[in-house]
């Protein structure tokens, strides 16, 4: 793969960009916000390891920006900055993945690969999914409720389509952050319930009848409420 790596600690940039390429990735190193943002107009990347905390311009900012130019790529955030707040905002901003520095080498290998099959899912996996009015289109990325177009972001659309592709089952916390996520985060984070509460506002609010629902003590469901849950 071609990766962009925004990193303004040198240290890590050598670490990072050694163990990658001994995996045959070619990287390119920008050690700042407004240098990144210059290589990621000009040149085509399948991934960008981002640091969030960057002269010139924040990563945060920088992920935004590609995501409302339309550039798909997956993004992976590496900050000092662990909590769930944090986590949140990261993801809120497009990027696909999370990890707190200091990291081992594998962890990041292994949260390459799984953004990178999140980002190029199986063809045989249901482009079109629905329940009730809802409806979800994989390949275009698009969700209709009542033929009323929902925008959502990178995060919101992935939880929507873990639930939709598991209807009317019940799935805990540790389910969703696993499969959504593809990590195990501190189980203390509340990650999981902000995200659905997203999901509520845009997906439930303005119409019934009601799809997302808490199975208290066990985690969330997605189905008509006169629906039996197994």
């Amino acid at each position: 793969m071609k990766i962009l790596l925004v990193e303004d600690e040198l240290n890590v940039v050598s670490f990072i960009k050694r163990g990658l390429e001994e995996e045959n990735h070619v990287v390119s190193v920008a050690m700042d916000g407004l240098s990144a943002s210059e290589m990621l107009r000009q040149g085509a990347f399948d991934l960008v390891l981002l640091d969030i905390m960057l002269p010139g311009k924040s990563g945060i900012e920088i992920c935004k920006e590609l995501r409302q130019e339309g550039k798909t790529m997956p993004v992976i955030m590496l900050t000092a900055l662990g909590s769930a707040e944090n986590t949140v905002t990261g993801l809120d901003s497009g990027a696909d993945d999370y990890i707190v520095k200091p990291f081992n080498f594998n962890e990041l290998m292994a949260r390459i690969r799984s953004v990178s099959r999140r980002a190029h899912p199986r063809v045989s996996d249901s482009q079109i999914l629905s329940l009730a009015d809802l409806s979800v289109d994989v390949e275009s990325k698009t969700v209709t409720r009542q033929g009323v177009p929902i925008q959502l972001t990178a995060t919101e659309f992935r939880l929507l389509e873990y639930l939709l592709r598991n209807r009317r089952r019940v799935l805990s916390r540790v389910d969703i952050l696993e499969n959504v996520w593809d990590i195990t985060f501190n189980l203390g984070t509340n990650v999981v319930d902000v995200y659905v509460n997203y999901l509520r506002k845009k997906i439930d609010k303005e119409f019934e009848p009601k799809l997302i629902h808490t199975v208290i003590g066990m985690g969330y469901v997605l189905k008509e409420v006169h629906e039996n849950t197994n």
